[in-house]
């Protein structure tokens, strides 16, 4: 169970508010085209962000000659030591999914 902290705890309160504006179908078009632009931004910051990682990725996978799926793989079986650049790489490599799954979710609306 994840601990909330009082910024998380607010904007679930506020998060809850627009959805229930959403449910009395309540919300304005001001509202609305703000809530497209926010998912716009966070989608552009991204992608951004994913694109320099894969770089970095990309930069370690030459390096060691190894895709970084199967890098993170053999990292987490412990068939890797723990020397600087791998820990850079396994934390590029979460970082890099954990956007991705970021990416899906924001991508959702568009799909509407």
């Amino acid at each position: 169970m994840t601990v909330m902290n009082a910024s998380s705890q607010l904007t679930a309160r506020r998060l809850e508010r627009l959805a229930q504006l959403v449910r009395k179908q309540q919300v304005s078009e001001v509202m609305a085209r703000t809530l497209d632009k926010l998912f716009d931004v966070e989608r552009e910051e991204s992608l951004r962000q994913l694109v320099q990682i894969q770089d970095d990725l990309a930069q370690l996978e030459k390096a060691y000659r190894m895709d970084s799926e199967t890098f993170y793989q053999r990292w987490q079986a412990g068939e890797l030591d723990d020397r600087m650049d791998f820990v850079e790489w396994a934390s590029l490599y979460q970082m890099a999914q954990n956007l991705k799954e970021r990416l899906a979710i924001l991508e959702l609306e568009s799909e509407l």
